[in-house]
């Protein structure tokens, strides 16, 4: 079984920086893509970003695309999501995830999830 847990989020003003990290249980972690997904209150959750099982591809939203960077450690069991310049619609619960296959976009599949943990940005 594998878990999941990220941590690193909090309140930050707007413009401020956070740091995501998930940490992944299990031997096989760097054989798979990972991807990072946000849901704000009543919306529908959305990709954030992807990385492949190596480091060497990632991919973006376009509404996160040159604040956010998506990086991992296979060392250390960890993809980590350095978000910058952050802005209040930013606010969400953003969870990592385990792609089933290699494909680390938007519709993965993804079939590992972690709790979730949340960003919030005050104006």
């Amino acid at each position: 079984q594998v878990q999941l847990v990220e941590s690193g989020g909090g309140l930050v003003q707007a413009g401020g920086s956070l740091r995501l990290s998930c940490a992944a249980s299990g031997r096989t972690f760097s054989s798979y893509s990972m991807g990072w997904f946000r849901q704000a209150p009543g919306k529908e959750r959305e990709f954030v970003a992807g990385i492949n099982w190596c480091g060497g591809r990632t991919a973006y939203a376009d509404s996160v695309k040159g604040r956010c960077i998506i990086s991992r450690d296979n060392a250390k069991n960890t993809v980590y999501l350095q978000m910058n310049s952050l802005k209040p619609e930013d606010t969400a619960v953003y969870s990592c995830a385990r792609a089933r296959d290699t494909d680390f976009g938007p519709y993965g599949p993804y079939d590992y999830w972690g709790q979730g943990t949340q960003v919030t940005v005050s104006s």
